[in-house]
């Protein structure tokens, strides 16, 4: 049956397709290098025998919260499995894993707190996380130092809550814990940890800490079942049992999973080889990759390979299992865009023949591949990235800036050409930085989009009815830039960071696939330290390369030190207001900061 709710789907559908992005179901095939079951116990025969004699004790399933006689001894056992395995007093079984970190999240943190989160943190953390109606900082994926300066900054919060996880899905990394929990001995805060993909193969690192709230960890992974446990104080379990809405409000897990679920842990406690079985192995497996010329990553059974394209990567992949390995691609918006990549998943009970055999097939394929897309490419490519001129507001001095990063290439003899995307209101920055830069006419292509009313993009294209989406820009953008790709392009948005394009996007979701340098502009005075600041944790959150700060307007020394004592290493300029604005001004100004020149030489 046809609607228009249907016809505005089967268009999103069709985009996703163009893109490369649209999701298919489709049944296992060959050998299994795809699912979490990274201790082989998914299959085991006590694993069954467990799940067949809570059966034949007529433990279906408690249809019913924990609550209202959802409540079984095989629960009970379960959890007293977990809490020993964790070295917790307590622990809380849950249906599944984004319901125990919605459990946590929502439970523990409010609006009265702060809570902290790694950039690639899951999607079941970056949910609960909006849940709790906490403020929630988001720092750039293990790094301490910017995590240090955040904690800084929320001395007033009532508590400081930060969440990680302990191995990291799609890279295959281990948190810093001794680090991590040095800062919250440091700024009184505590530490929830996501022990997903770590519970059986690292848990041992995880220290007891007073600073160590609670940690989460999955049936579905190395247990190779279903379901999740939160492990900790008997106090923290108590309050999850009175407040955490997932569970309260939630079905019980099946008693015959619980059974299931304690004798999968037996198993891992029990028989310590399979776990430096899958550890040897997918060291094998990234030393096979290395020496045939593929750069892998990740310390863990997860061997990522990014390959990029999603296209390309999903043909490898179906090369993979024309070959007999199942193997799977990995795309936005799961990954960040330009690092779509094969998840290669070792498990304890692959030999080392298969692991070899894999190795060398991979290898062929991405060979084959890119000799493939060699002979394919015939249009242009860019041979450098655009750099965008981006603000933390309106009105801060983004044309100046713009204006001063092209005037600087010409000095340098740069074939540089300047691109405003989307242009609100009937003022033209284009023709500013024309005349500011004194650059030829046909350097300047028009706006994509010019829209007359000088409000953000989403208004003014309301009032002049129409719709304006981050993929109709970002492919006007690469078509201009496609015309000349040997120049160097200057792009400048419209309005600051997060100003929306439509309901659903706005100009941060087109940086962030546009994927090229950001120059971020501020403003001088009052109130730039909190602009700037969440402007560029937007931007790593994003992961969209920030390459250095310009602020523009009166000497403010006490702005530029703070900032730069919060954000290291960045470079931080400064561009003064001109008594007259023209040529002659800016290349006076240019003579005297080289560090315009020496940012463009590091851009290129």
């Amino acid at each position: 049956m046809s609607s228009p709710l249907n016809e505005q789907l089967r268009a999103q559908a069709e985009e996703w397709a163009a893109a490369g992005l649209r999701r298919e179901l489709y049944a296992p095939a060959g050998v299994d290098f795809t699912t979490n079951d990274y201790l082989g116990l998914a299959g085991d025969d006590r694993v069954a025998a467990a799940v067949r004699s809570a059966l034949d004790d007529g433990n279906i399933g408690m249809p019913a919260s924990r609550l209202l006689r959802g409540q079984s001894p095989l629960h009970e056992a379960a959890e007293r499995e977990a809490a020993h395995w964790m070295g917790t007093e307590a622990a809380l079984l849950l249906p599944s894993g984004f319901q125990a970190n919605q459990a946590l999240l929502t439970t523990f943190a409010d609006a009265n707190d702060v809570l902290f989160s790694d950039g690639l943190n899951h999607a079941s953390i970056i949910d609960g996380m909006r849940l709790s109606h906490a403020k929630v900082v988001v720092f750039p994926h293990q790094d301490m130092a910017a995590l240090a300066n955040a904690l800084a900054g929320a001395a007033s919060a009532r508590r400081r809550l930060i969440m990680v996880e302990d191995l990291y899905s799609m890279d295959g990394d281990l948190a810093p814990l001794s680090e991590l929990l040095e800062l919250c001995e440091r700024f009184d805060a505590y530490l929830m940890l996501d022990m997903a993909h770590s519970a059986g193969l690292f848990e041992e690192r995880v220290p007891e800490h007073p600073r160590l709230l609670a940690r989460m960890f999955t049936g579905g992974k190395a247990l190779g079942l279903a379901g999740a446990f939160i492990c900790g104080s008997q106090e923290v379990i108590d309050t999850l049992i009175n407040r955490a809405r997932s569970f309260v409000f939630t079905t019980a897990a099946p008693p015959m999973l619980a059974a299931a679920l304690r004798r999968a842990m037996q198993i891992a406690v029990g028989e310590e080889e399979r776990k430096s079985n899958v550890l040897q192995r997918s060291e094998l497996l990234r030393r096979l990759l290395h020496d045939g010329g593929v750069e892998v990553g990740g310390e863990s059974p997860i061997v990522p390979v990014i390959i990029g394209d999603s296209e390309r990567t999903m043909l490898v992949a179906q090369k993979m299992r024309d070959a007999g390995f199942d193997v799977r691609g990995v795309r936005p918006p799961t990954v960040p865009a330009g690092t779509s990549r094969l998840r290669i998943v070792v498990h304890a009970n692959h030999s080392e023949e298969q692991i070899t055999s894999l190795a060398k097939v991979l290898i062929e394929a991405l060979s084959e591949e890119h000799r493939r897309s060699e002979i394919e490419v015939t249009e242009p490519t860019l041979q450098t990235k655009p750099i965008v001129v981006c603000g933390t507001d309106t009105d801060i001095g983004k044309t100046l800036v713009a204006a001063i990063l092209v005037r600087a290439a010409l000095r340098l003899e740069e074939p540089v050409r300047y691109f405003k995307p989307v242009q609100t209101g009937r003022d033209s920055d284009t023709e500013t930085v024309l005349k500011l830069a004194d650059l030829a006419p046909d350097h300047a292509p028009p706006p994509a989009v010019q829209l007359a009313l000088p409000a953000s993009v989403d208004q003014a294209a309301e009032q002049e009815g129409v719709t304006i989406s981050v993929k109709q820009v970002l492919d006007a953008t690469r078509n201009v830039l496609l015309e000349h790709p040997k120049a160097k392009w200057v792009l400048e948005c419209a309005g600051g960071l997060r100003v929306p394009f439509n309901e659903q996007e706005d100009q941060a979701d087109y940086l962030r696939q546009l994927q090229t340098p950001v120059v971020l502009v501020a403003r001088s005075g009052l109130g730039t330290l909190n602009h700037t600041l969440l402007s560029v944790e937007s931007l790593a959150a994003r992961r969209i390369p920030l390459r250095a700060i310009i602020v523009v307007g009166q000497p403010h020394p006490q702005n530029i030190a703070s900032l730069q004592a919060r954000l290291g290493d960045l470079p931080i300029l400064e561009v003064p207001m001109f008594r007259e604005l023209n040529t002659e001004t800016i290349d006076f100004w240019l003579d005297s900061e080289p560090r315009i020149e020496q940012l463009l030489d590091s851009l290129s």
